[in-house]
C-alpha cells in the first residue's frame, strides 16, 4: 500500500514554532515520524510577521506573511497554530477548521474561551482540534486523560502548570530571597516576561485549570472566569514560617468534585507538605497530581515550558492528527457534563495560614483571638516575632469555611491594633485544598 503524503501549514515561528520545524525536517527522525504518522509529512508553508527576517532551521522558501491565506490553502491538511492569542487567531482556526483540515495548537488561552465551540467545529466537519501542548509544556496529560484514564471517575486535579511561578517560589524558598528578587531573576533567566502579570496573577494557569477541567471532570471551555489569586503578596516570612513548619509555599491549579454535582475550579498559593509529590517539584518543572476513584493518586511531572519540550508535546498530537487522516477518522469531542455546577467558594473548607502585623501591645493577641472567635474559626498554632514596630503574629488554623476566614480577615482589619493583612494561604493537608 502507498504511503500517503500530508501536508502541513504552521502558523508562527518563535521557541515552539522552530523548534517544531527542525524536529519535523529531522533527517535522522524521518523513519520514526513515518512509522508514527503512516504517512510522509511535508511542510508546505510558515506563517510569520516578516518574511525577509531569517529563521535558523527554517527554508526561507516556505515562508509566508497571510496566516489565513495559508489556513484556508486546499492543500494544507493539517494546520499547526503556534503563534497564541485569541483574536484574529480564532480566525485562522475557524478557517482551517471549516474546510476540513484538522487543527493541532498550543494555545490555551483560546482553548480555555471558546474549546467546546471549536471542538464542535471540528466534528463537524470530520478534522481533529489537538491542544496537548497548551497545558504543561511536554508532559502528556491531556492525552493521558483522554485515552489511559477515559473511564475513570476524576475527584481532583492539582496541578503546578505555572513554570514562572514555581520558579519565583523555588527561590524563595531555596534561597531566601524576598519576591521582587526572584522576579527579577526570573526575568533576567527568561522564566518571566518584562510584564510577568499573566503568570505572577495566575491568569495563565487558571487558563490552564479549565482545560484539565473539561477533560477529567467534563466541564465546557466557553471563557468562564474561575477563582484566581496569584502569588505578588507571598513574602519570604511566609516562605519562612512554611518551612519550619513543615510545608513549601507552591502555586497551584486545583479541579475537584464537591459532592455528586458540585465542582471547584481555582487557582491560588497553598502550603503543600513536605511529604507530598508536589513538594518535590522545583525550578520551573511543571507537575498535575491526579487523584482517581479506582485508580489512586498518579503523578506526571516535566518541563512545563520551552521550545523543544512543548515542540514534543505539538508533534505528539500532528502525528496522532496525521494516523487518524491516514485512516479517515478523527476523534470525538471531549464530553460536557451538565449535571456540574459551580460551588460557592465561600462554603469551601480548608486549613489556613494566615499572618498580621500588628503593635506589640499587651492586649493584642486577646483581641485577635476573640475575632477569631466570634467567627468560628479555630486557631490550631499560633507564632510571634519581632518586637515594637515590626511585631508578627501567624497562624495555623484548623479546617474553617473560607466564607468565615474572609469575615475574620474584615474585622481584623479594622482593628487598631493590627498594622496590616498579610498573607492568607490555603493549607493542602490529607483531603484539603
Amino acid at each position: 500500500m502507498e504511503t500517503p503524503n500530508l501536508r502541513l501549514g504552521v502558523i508562527g515561528a518563535g521557541f515552539v514554532g522552530r523548534a517544531f520545524v527542525q524536529l519535523l525536517t529531522d533527517p535522522s527522525r524521518q523513519v520514526a515520524l513515518v512509522d508514527g504518522a503512516n504517512a510522509t509529512l511535508e511542510i508546505v508553508g510558515v506563517a510569520v510577521r516578516d518574511t525577509t527576517t531569517p529563521r535558523e532551521g527554517i527554508d526561507p522558501s516556505l515562508l509566508v506573511d497571510d496566516p489565513l491565506a495559508l489556513a484556508a490553502r486546499e492543500d494544507v491538511d493539517i494546520l499547526v497554530e503556534l503563534a497564541g492569542g485569541t483574536d484574529p487567531t480564532r480566525s485562522w482556526i475557524e478557517t482551517a477548521l471549516h474546510r476540513g483540515a484538522s487543527v493541532v495548537t498550543a494555545n490555551k488561552a483560546l482553548m480555555a474561551e471558546c474549546g467546546t465551540e471549536l471542538a464542535r467545529l471540528a466534528h463537524d466537519n470530520g478534522a481533529d482540534l489537538l491542544y496537548e501542548a497548551s497545558v504543561a509544556g511536554g508532559i502528556p496529560i491531556i492525552r493521558a486523560l483522554r485515552t489511559s484514564l477515559a473511564g475513570e471517575k476524576i475527584n481532583r486535579v492539582l496541578g503546578i502548570v505555572n513554570g514562572t511561578t514555581n520558579f519565583i517560589l523555588s527561590q524563595m524558598t531555596s534561597e531566601g530571597r524576598d519576591y521582587a528578587e526572584a522576579l527579577a531573576e526570573a526575568q533576567a533567566l527568561g522564566y518571566a516576561e518584562a510584564d510577568p502579570t499573566a503568570d505572577v496573577e495566575a491568569f495563565d494557569a487558571a487558563a490552564k485549570v479549565q482545560i484539565l477541567s473539561s477533560l477529567a471532570i467534563g466541564t465546557a471551555l466557553h471563557g468562564e472566569a474561575i477563582s484566581r489569586e496569584g502569588i505578588a503578596k507571598v513574602r519570604a516570612v511566609d516562605v519562612d514560617f512554611a518551612r519550619r513548619a513543615g510545608y513549601v509555599i507552591k502555586l497551584i491549579g486545583v479541579v475537584e468534585r464537591v459532592g455528586e454535582h458540585g465542582l471547584s475550579r481555582r487557582t491560588h498559593p497553598a502550603l503543600i507538605p513536605l511529604e507530598h509529590p508536589l513538594a518535590a517539584v522545583h525550578g520551573a518543572m511543571n507537575a498535575v497530581f491526579v487523584e482517581g476513584d479506582k485508580s489512586g493518586p498518579l503523578m506526571w511531572l516535566g518541563q512545563g515550558a520551552g521550545g523543544e519540550p512543548t515542540a514534543t508535546a505539538v508533534m505528539g498530537d500532528v502525528l496522532h492528527a496525521a494516523r487518524n487522516r491516514a485512516s479517515g477518522r478523527h476523534d470525538v469531542p471531549f464530553s460536557v457534563d451538565d449535571r456540574l455546577t459551580n460551588v460557592d467558594e465561600g462554603d469551601l473548607t480548608s486549613v489556613y495560614y494566615l499572618s498580621l502585623d500588628v503593635l506589640d501591645e499587651p492586649g493584642v493577641l486577646a483581641q485577635v483571638a476573640g475575632v477569631f472567635g466570634r467567627h468560628e474559626v479555630s486557631i490550631q498554632s499560633m507564632e510571634q516575632s519581632g518586637f515594637g514596630s515590626e511585631a508578627r503574629l501567624s497562624f495555623l488554623t484548623h479546617e474553617a469555611r473560607a466564607r468565615d476566614v474572609s469575615s475574620t480577615l474584615d474585622e481584623l482589619d479594622q482593628l487598631a491594633s493590627v498594622d496590616s493583612i498579610g498573607a492568607c494561604i490555603r493549607v493542602i493537608d490529607g483531603g484539603g485544598a
